[in-house]
């Protein structure tokens, strides 16, 4: 995004001989520039300067009749792609022009990948210098790095341009064909794509998984020993000789013990009567055994794997992982964030070294130099693993980094030191004690030297798993001693169904298949969600019913396009282009043209598509049809009414419910409530009205009355998160329609209430006059019966921002305001907030280097921006009414580029800038 208004890195007079370095972004500008003799001049591009036409206004005239036009790709003439300035560039690449002017050399500074190799060649497209022109590469911002750049500067790589090109090209015939098809026969504003339909395809696989589980159940023992006043737990293994039967042994298709399998399978009468019998038994140690081991390091991260560990460690999407890591290499920090390899520099390996040596000791350092090798499938993109930059690594507790960035930082630094760390030593530990007939096991891990655990551990995707470096000790035990039991307890177990795609747990997936570039995964991620094919729950991705639909539609009509293997075979082709191994003509022509090609294949199928067909979700067991409509998922049923006639019944369904935990009873629950009426929890005795419990779009909610002449809109009040409407009962209905409930006065002044919001529930401080200060309940918290104590606690905490976001920066209340202003980092960047406006921070500006009087031009550019379109809005003529009927407008997903633009008026200028 250019903000043409913002002085950031502007250089107004250039002497008539300099360098010019073009790079992306004002911050890696920034920072390139103190490592560049003073003759050198660096601009930023803010990104591609150009690319295929993201909609019909940017079609130039001479090519807006054309077939082709919209697809942006002429086909029929070797797929030659037809590029565009988008609008908020043209300033950009006007002030380059006029940057170019005078110099004698042009340096070409854009990422050293095939997308940074890609937006050089359109940079040298559109500027077309008369100077000589480098391409200048380096995969860290430092000052040894950048004079080694520039000594070794070379020529564009066209392979990597032409590879880069064809994965464009190939995206846009895949979505711009496929996409208007969804419409058509599914949805409006559904899109597909090369990678993201494949994805979205393994998130309905697992829960299809899900859906066609089948629960075993079966009980064990546990017992508590102690032996010379040290206590451990064991676990019942055997019962007469035989295998006690455990999750792993049950068919998921059946929930019954699976085929063949010779275990024992007790149940609860007969774990409750064991408990009794072995309680008054002699219990003796009958084996124990010792086993060395050792653990080594894992690999420096790649961008795969650093994505898959910032979600399970820091909780960060892939995006955001993204995003920070982009902000870490610009700023000098980390290496450059995109990249397949894990192999370490000489240089690096001696900085990582020399951190272990001076921070845990020469006993901590691995005997030589550990070097990795690349395991990915169709792994390339050959510089280093993602580390700390330059030749000594700066601590993170020395950076000068706070909150998520130092976190980033912070974990990139410790997987790297730890690869050069000595291995783990480790002793692992069991004994088997018996009892009657008997057998328990306790298990144990006895670290011996923790190596390279004393800097990292790996994360884990099962949340219950014990991380490696955690020690499990057990009292020393010898064959023969008798150990007495302290609690002996009968535990009963239900298998579990597979668990859903978290990020990192699909990241890894993708990887794992070899579909799509590790570099493009935030942001297939991002659409995936963005597009509402799933929804990010508790930190796992679970399809909607939409997702089930297109799935199915691609699975019958188009099976490779969602096939992981012919996806896979499709990236490794695309790699063999960047290498010259495959030309990119002839693929593209094979893949889109022909009697197999893409093209035909819409065009001979799409008539025998029949949407009813496609817009509906063929799920087992249900006694409806679940049917996708304008406004989302809805439930389809017949019954038989009061008068005996069977009627066509349609349900919404609420957001909260899944394709996977859709069954018969909450289908009942809703058609019943839609057909009957809705359900009465009883009287309210102090109206005498009935309170109802209701299923809406956004989930279940109860209300007092029902809707009638005289009372329109009867108190409403949604159910908690956690509450089951199963398990409401009258008296917390009455709580909820209650709310808000006074808890008290504040010590300072005003009243404290509890009540339930938007973003759930919330106590609030009301300061008298209009000013409110809320806060979001913990999930430990009832709303219902939350106290005033409780409530000035929450108040004493520092606020956060919408998300569970926490102010990077407090500017304060400027004089003359009331609210405060403050600086938060969201889902599409940093942006100042005071009371209800907010405004983001130009491409390039940091928490850092964001000053009060930044901030208050920009709220002050954003709230005239607002004051502006509702003047226009006012000013506008009403139109007059037409007999034509006119055809619906077709709705464009919001964004925050309207409101970045409106930001891009205010002008920072910075002292020494002209």
């Amino acid at each position: 995004m250019h903000f043409a208004a913002i002085k950031i890195e502007r250089v107004t007079f250039l002497p008539m001989a300099h360098t010019l370095v073009i790079v992306e972004s004002p911050t890696k500008a920034r920072t390139i520039k103190g490592f560049l003799p003073k003759e050198f001049f660096v601009e930023a591009s803010m990104g591609h300067v150009r690319d295929l036409p993201n909609n019909a206004s940017e079609i130039p005239a001479a090519q807006k009749g054309e077939k082709w036009a919209n697809l942006g790709v002429n086909t029929s003439a070797d797929f030659e792609p037809l590029y565009v300035v988008p609008k908020d560039k043209k300033k950009i690449v006007k002030d380059l022009k006029a940057a170019l002017k005078g110099a004698d050399q042009l340096l070409l500074a854009t990422d050293e990948d095939r997308e940074g190799e890609s937006i050089s060649w359109h940079l040298l497209q559109l500027l077309a210098p008369k100077v000589p022109v480098k391409r200048m590469v380096f995969h860290e911002i430092t000052k040894e790095a950048i004079a080694k750049a520039l000594k070794q500067t070379r020529d564009l790589d066209m392979e990597l341009v032409h590879a880069q090109e064809t994965r464009r090209i190939l995206d846009r015939l895949v979505g711009y064909t496929l996409s208007p098809l969804l419409w058509k026969k599914v949805a409006w504003g559904l899109s597909a794509g090369r990678v993201q339909s494949v994805a979205v395809r393994l998130l309905v696989q697992r829960e299809r998984s899900r859906r066609a589980f089948r629960s075993g159940s079966y009980w064990d023992l546990k017992a508590k020993l102690d032996i010379g006043g040290g206590s451990f737990e064991a676990k019942l293994i055997t019962l007469d000789g035989q295998k006690i039967a455990a999750g792993s042994d049950f068919d998921e298709a059946t929930g019954g013990l699976k085929v063949g399998v010779a275990v024992k399978l007790i149940q609860e009468e007969e774990a409750r009567s064991l408990v009794g019998i072995i309680r008054s038994e002699k219990w003796r140690v009958a084996a124990v055994e010792e086993k060395p081991s050792t653990r080594k390091p894992v690999p420096p991260f790649t961008t795969s794997t650093l994505q898959q560990e910032s979600n399970r460690k820091l909780r960060l999407s892939a995006r955001e992982t993204m995003r920070c890591a982009q902000g870490l290499y610009e700023r000098g920090f980390i290496t450059y964030m995109r990249t397949d390899s894990v192999h370490l520099s000489e240089q690096a390996i001696r900085a990582a070294r020399s951190c272990v040596k001076s921070r845990y000791g020469e006993d901590y350092l691995s005997e030589k130099p550990r070097q990795f090798s690349t395991k990915a499938r169709n792994a390339q993109e050959a510089h280093e693993a993602i580390r700390p930059a330059g030749e000594n690594f700066r601590t993170p507790s020395d950076s000068g980094l706070e909150g998520r960035d130092l976190a980033l930082y912070e974990l990139i630094w410790k997987r790297t030191v730890a690869s050069q760390m000595a291995e783990a030593k480790l002793t692992m530990l069991s004994v088997e004690i018996h009892v009657a007939e008997a057998s328990f096991r306790a298990t144990g891990k006895r670290i011996d030297f923790p190596g390279f655990f004393r800097a990292y551990v790996e994360g884990s995707d099962d949340p219950d798993a014990a991380l490696e470096g955690k020690e499990v000790l057990l009292p020393d035990l010898a064959v023969g001693d008798t150990p007495t039991p302290l609690e002996v307890d009968a535990l009963g177990h239900q298998t579990q169904p597979p668990a859903r795609f978290s990020e990192a747990s699909l990241v890894k997936m993708l990887e794992k298949e070899g579909i799509g570039r590790p570099s493009t995964y935030a942001t297939i991620i991002g659409t995936i969600v963005d597009r509402g094919y799933a929804a990010l729950q508790n930190n796992s991705l679970t399809p909607s019913f939409t997702a089930f639909a297109v799935t199915a539609l691609l699975e019958e009509h188009f099976p490779d396009l969602v096939d992981t293997s012919f996806t896979a075979r499709m990236e490794l082709t695309l790699d063999e282009i960047s290498t010259g191994k495959v030309k990119w003509l002839p693929y593209l022509e094979g893949f889109y043209k022909g009697e197999s090609g893409l093209e035909t294949q819409v065009h001979q199928r799409e008539g025998d598509i029949d949407s009813g067909v496609f817009r509906s979700v063929d799920l087992e067991g249900l006694p409806c049809v679940v049917r996708i409509g304008r406004f989302g998922a809805y439930l389809e049923a017949k019954r038989v009414g009061d008068d005996g006639e069977e009627e066509l019944v349609k349900a919404n369904l609420p957001q909260e419910i899944s394709p996977g935990d859709l069954d018969a009873e909450k289908v009942e629950l809703i058609l019943k409530q839609k057909a009957d009426g809705p359900e009465s929890l009883g009287e309210d005795p102090e109206t005498g009205e009935q309170v109802y419990l209701l299923f809406g779009q956004y989930g279940p909610y109860v209300q007092r009355g029902q809707v009638s002449d005289d009372n329109p809109k009867p108190k409403r009040s949604s159910l908690p998160k956690g509450v089951k409407p199963e398990d409401l009962v009258l008296e917390d209905a009455l709580g909820l329609l209650r709310l808000p409930r006074l808890l008290g006065e504040h010590p300072e002044s005003g009243k404290i209430q509890a009540g339930l919001g938007r973003f759930g529930p919330y106590v609030v401080w009301n300061k008298g006059k209009g000013e409110k200060d809320y806060r979001s309940l913990k999930a430990e918290d009832d709303v219902l019966t939350v106290e005033l104590k409780r409530a000035l606690e929450l108040l004493a905490m520092p606020k956060r921002g919408r998300g569970g976001r926490t102010a990077l920066k407090d500017f304060g209340v400027p004089e003359g305001a009331k609210d405060k202003i403050q600086l938060y980092d969201g889902p599409y960047g940093l942006y100042v907030k005071q009371g209800k406006l907010n405004a983001s921070l130009p491409e390039g500006k940091t928490a850092d280097d964001i000053s009060l009087e930044e901030a208050i031009l920009l709220l002050e550019a954003k709230a005239a921006s607002k004051k502006t379109s509702k003047s226009k809005k006012k000013a506008a003529p009403k139109a007059k009414k037409s007999s034509t009927p006119k055809a619906p407008a077709k709705k464009t997903p919001r964004t925050t580029k309207t409101g970045r633009l409106r930001a891009s008026a205010v002008r920072v200028i910075k002292p020494g800038d002209s």
